[in-house]
């Protein structure tokens, strides 16, 4: 099957000290069929001149770049949404690495027409402690947008998505957990075809919007779930969630 066109969308905003790192991550990859867009948010930085070099540098590997004010990470992500032209969609924002120059290529050499191809993930802190994002999976035949009804089951820097059933970002009623929204409707708007590479995809940089402002985060993520999944469901879902914080001494820790 003929490689698939991988849509890379990188959010960066005064980030001029992590940019770099990102950008060669992605430069690096020796899966060719790639188109990267970057978009910055009006920086007050040297965060667009380092872009705009790296866009002169590399003129056939970085697709479009843009600098201007957007209302938040969320409305910049709609805006590479619809400059992508990828058979897939994969957002990685500044701060967040591709592993190693081969991951790409690697998590496609068994692609089989799948709308939505999914992996693990680390989290890496300023001073460089690193972490694995741990999520309970379903069995492989469970998977689909329901699986999401406790929350993020897959960290958003480590699915790719099916352009054609990519929706954009609710930035308007949620600016902290839309990215959960995103992911169970643009799953809903698929064929269910989906597929683990059970491989490391990303890095990403912990310190997001969800962990600075945990509890608003913690507040749009029980209004999408209640939206999606009912009153019923949710209720029960966020019982065991305690329950088992309970049992781990985890209540109240960040």
């Amino acid at each position: 099957m003929e490689q698939p066109k991988i849509s890379i969308i990188t959010v960066t905003y005064n980030a001029e000290k992590i940019i770099a790192a990102t950008v060669d991550s992605v430069l690096a990859q020796t899966y060719r069929n790639i188109e990267y867009i970057l978009i910055d948010g009006g920086s007050k930085d040297s965060t667009f001149e380092l872009i705009k070099a790296y866009a002169a540098a590399n003129p056939s590997r970085i697709t479009y770049i843009i600098s201007e004010r957007d209302r938040n990470n969320y409305d910049a992500m709609n805006k590479g949404l619809r400059q992508a032209t990828g058979d897939f969609v994969w957002f990685l924002h500044a701060g967040d690495l591709i592993p190693t120059a081969e991951t790409l290529e690697k998590a496609m050499q068994n692609y089989g027409g799948e709308d939505f191809i999914y992996g693990d993930a680390e989290i890496k802190s300023l001073t460089g402690e690193i972490r694995p994002f741990h999520k309970a999976l379903p069995p492989k035949d469970k998977f689909g947008w329901r699986s999401f009804r406790n929350g993020m089951l897959v960290c958003h820097q480590a699915m790719l998505m099916r352009r054609s059933v990519a929706v954009e970002y609710d930035f308007e009623r949620y600016t902290i957990a839309a990215d959960l929204d995103w992911t169970i409707r643009s799953l809903q708007a698929s064929n269910q075809k989906f597929r683990d590479v059970e491989l490391q995809l990303c890095s990403f940089l912990a310190g997001g919007l969800s962990q600075q402002h945990r509890w608003r985060g913690l507040r749009e993520r029980f209004r999408i779930l209640l939206r999606h999944f009912g009153v019923f469901a949710t209720l029960w879902e966020h019982i065991l969630i305690v329950f088992k914080a309970l049992r781990r001494g985890t209540i109240g820790n960040n």
